[in-house]
């Protein structure tokens, strides 16, 4: 049995072990955390989560992650140990070191300074906090004494004196459990952290999927769904960046789960650099996951005394399939992970000028947009890239990048006194006045310009070997506190000097030569100091993230940006699945998503300007792409409308539960529900994408209502919760690409 008592090496545990136990510890009293004989219980209000201690080895051993169980669980009987596979190997862990019999992959892998990489963790002690701390450089979720509470479990190997801190955080209203650890080394000699997990956890036996993100440019988040085999599998980001490759987010789904029933188990890392998952299931039939640094860019050696925080994990849980994951981590990012006081309220419409303008830029045609703008309803103008450079002007994208001063020849007075005629400008049918914002590019560096000729050795590279461009532009280094410091008055210096509310910061490459593998993760920490600096002493500029569309859409970006653009591609019909696959992990809220003109840049498809619309604004940063004035005169014609649904549904899309009726990839009738935390409003989104011809309109059920309530739809018909969900309603649309919004109000 895992219990059989014996002298057990931790400290700090004598009382906790004056009786045998013949059952796990009690764990349902009502408190969050509950630390009672060898166990411990993290419990929310419809998961709990439950470890114990080891009394022979001194090892923390996995004992339920899943729906609330009782005060006191069954012992799990674990097989003998007979073959290769030793004790620990057939077990499951929560912190699993490498070496001593667990083949399985491990969370953790030091390089000794004597060159091997043996650990053995075992219990030391523990702490309950309520509340929960900071972590040092990172972002991370957060919340007050009676929102969380955190226990943490000390480790310590006694052979090499270095100590694993797991930090557990339960918010209860949310079924999620955070986790992080913190690695100290009290040795007298170097070490090399080389890989480290955040989260490790050990579910039961069973058939499994998982589903990640995958993608590229302009094709982001696409779902893929897999059964988890024997051995390993997984997936990561090399680029230095979480990238659009493949998101730092994983679920792990029983076989038969689907959107609306089942379990599901969700994983979402809160970090921005390079990352792996890995997903082992191993010979004793339990399914092993990771998610934390990408071991191949780590290598982070760690002196006597200092400690290497790892970014922390979100994981939830859920018995009412995929949506019901998607909405635990949509609730807790809205409320527990953004800063921004603009994370669920004022998000104005937008329109960017780069479609309409590009590089073509002066005063004239500056201003000729953003009038426009104001006239169609717009309330913010955005100048995108282009405005910048003063020896190297940007007139394209091989120069100017780092050098952030308005171009004299474009702005001869500077910003300021251009920016005031733009927000001196009347929005239509509106008592605002037109906000400006701008476009910028900080980490960035063209070769050709005055920043690369001053200070060449800021940019990434790695000795003698030439400095890979892409899109004619380097990365700086922003491991380096000078350029953190230089980012930093740069962007200052910008926002000081216009009345300028609104910032694009974007990304358009990954990391290529590095001084070393542990460069990546010092870069995120400069370039998180850099964003809390900023965004601290700016609260009040909306912050929109960027990378070549979504290619650095991940939780660590929005603890400073309320949102993040989706995706260069505005198609709208590639944009359903883009958005509803970005939703698995991500809430609408934190979504930039436009209305750009057609034919489409991306995909060359012409699309109703309704449907454009309609499927914008199921982004929380709805937005023009496009210059009015070259639109169809019906199409400029329908803009106000759509603006004015946009800001109508506004409110709904940033605080509201959403739900994925249809899924493109399955239907052809698109079908996306939110509901307002109170319940009492609802909006719903339904797409009509391949003509059907002579054929029956299919009924679309909504979810999440009151069964028992009524609704009246679009100001007319009443039906009961339990018709349009049992029954639902139809929609005659017709031809290709049709769409329609409607809204209900419970009565």
């Amino acid at each position: 049995m895992v219990h059989a008592l014996g002298g057990i090496v931790a400290t700090g545990l004598v009382a906790l072990l004056a009786h045998p136990q013949a059952v796990m510890a009690k764990g349902s009293t009502g408190k969050p955390i509950v630390a009672d004989g060898t166990s411990f219980a993290l419990n929310g209000n419809s998961v709990s989560y439950r470890f114990h201690i080891d009394n022979t080895t001194g090892d923390l051993l996995g004992d339920h992650f899943g729906g609330s169980v009782g005060a006191d669980i069954p012992l799990e009987s674990v097989h003998g140990t007979a073959g290769w596979v030793g004790a620990s190997g057939r077990v499951r862990r929560e912190f699993p070191d490498q070496g001593r019999g667990d083949f399985r992959l491990p969370a953790i892998r030091i390089r000794q300074s004597e060159g091997y990489t043996v650990s053995e963790f075992q219990y030391k002690s523990h702490d309950i906090i309520a509340g929960k701390p900071a972590l040092a450089g990172l972002p991370a979720t957060m919340g007050s004494e009676d929102d969380v509470s955190t226990l943490v479990v000390h480790l310590y190997d006694k052979y090499s004196d270095v100590a694993a801190d797991l930090s557990y955080s339960i918010f209860p209203e949310h079924d999620a459990i955070v986790r992080s650890v913190n690695v100290t080394n009290n040795g007298k000699a170097n070490i090399t952290i080389e890989s480290l997990a955040s989260l490790s956890v050990d579910l039961p036996l069973g058939d499994m999927d998982m589903i990640s993100l995958r993608g590229d440019w302009a094709r982001e988040a696409h779902r893929e769904r897999r059964k988890v085999e024997y051995g390993i599998q997984g997936f990561g980001s090399a680029t230095g960046y979480s990238s659009a490759l493949h998101n730092p987010f994983l679920a792990l789904v029983d076989s038969t789960t689907t959107e609306s029933h089942g379990e599901a188990w969700g994983f979402s890392l809160v970090y921005t650099g390079s990352f792996s998952v890995d997903v082992e299931k191993g010979s004793q039939g339990f399914t092993r996951a990771l998610l934390g640094f990408n071991p191949s860019q780590l290598s982070w050696t760690l002196p006597p005394g200092e400690t290497l925080t790892s970014p922390e994990c979100v994981s939830v849980y859920s018995q009412d399939g995929i949506g019901g994951m998607s909405r635990a981590l949509h609730r807790l990012y809205r409320n527990h992970l953004t800063k921004s006081k603009f994370a669920k309220s004022d998000r104005p419409p937008l329109l960017n000028s780069w479609e309409g303008l590009g590089f073509n830029l002066n005063e004239s045609n500056i201003y000729n947009l953003a009038k426009e703008s104001a006239e169609i309803g717009a309330k913010l103008f955005v100048l995108d890239d282009g405005w910048f450079g003063k020896e190297y002007p940007r007139t394209s994208d091989t120069e100017g990048l780092g050098d952030w001063v308005p171009n004299p020849d474009r702005f001869p007075d500077g910003l300021e006194p251009f920016v005031k005629k733009i927000t001196d400008l009347k929005v239509a049918n509106s008592s605002e006045k037109l906000r400006f914002g701008i476009w910028v590019e900080p980490e960035m560096v063209n070769p050709k310009s005055t920043l690369y000729d001053e200070h060449p050795d800021w940019a990434l590279h790695a000795g003698s070997y030439p400095r890979t461009e892409v899109r004619n532009q380097l990365v700086l280094n922003l491991a380096l506190p000078e350029v953190q410091d230089y980012i930093i008055k740069a962007v200052s210096d910008i926002l000081e000097s216009a009345d300028i509310t609104y910032v694009k910061w974007d990304n358009n490459r990954g990391m290529h030569e590095v001084t070393s593998p542990a460069t990546h993760h010092a870069y995120m920490l400069g370039m998180y100091r850099v964003f809390d600096t900023l965004t601290s002493k700016f609260p009040d500029v909306l912050w929109e993230g960027c990378a070549s569309g979504g290619g650095r859409f991940d939780p660590g970006v929005l603890q400073y940006f309320p949102q993040i653009w989706t995706s260069d591609d505005t198609d709208a019909v590639q944009r359903i699945s883009i958005q509803m696959g970005t939703s698995l992990a991500y809430p609408a809220s934190a979504m930039g998503a436009h209305l750009s003109a057609v034919p489409n840049q991306q995909t060359g498809r012409t699309v109703p300007v309704s449907f454009r619309g309609h499927v914008a604004m199921m982004g929380g940063g709805f937005g023009l792409e496009l210059d009015p004035a070259e639109m169809p005169e019906d199409d400029k014609a329908a803009l106000p409308g759509l603006i004015a649904l946009a800001e109508k549904v506004s409110p709904l899309v940033l605080n509201g539960d959403m739900w994925r009726l249809n899924l493109p990839e399955e239907s052809n009738w698109p079908a996306v529900l939110f509901i307002s935390e109170d319940g009492q409003q609802a909006a719903l989104f339904v797409y009509h994408v391949v003509p059907n011809i002579n054929f029956a309109y299919p009924r679309i059920r909504l979810q999440g209502l009151d069964a028992q309530a009524s609704y009246k739809v679009d100001g007319d018909a009443v039906y009961t919760g339990a018709t349009l969900m049992n029954l639902g309603l139809q929609f005659p649309l017709e031809g290709e690409f049709a769409s329609q919004v409607v809204m209900l109000e419970k009565q």
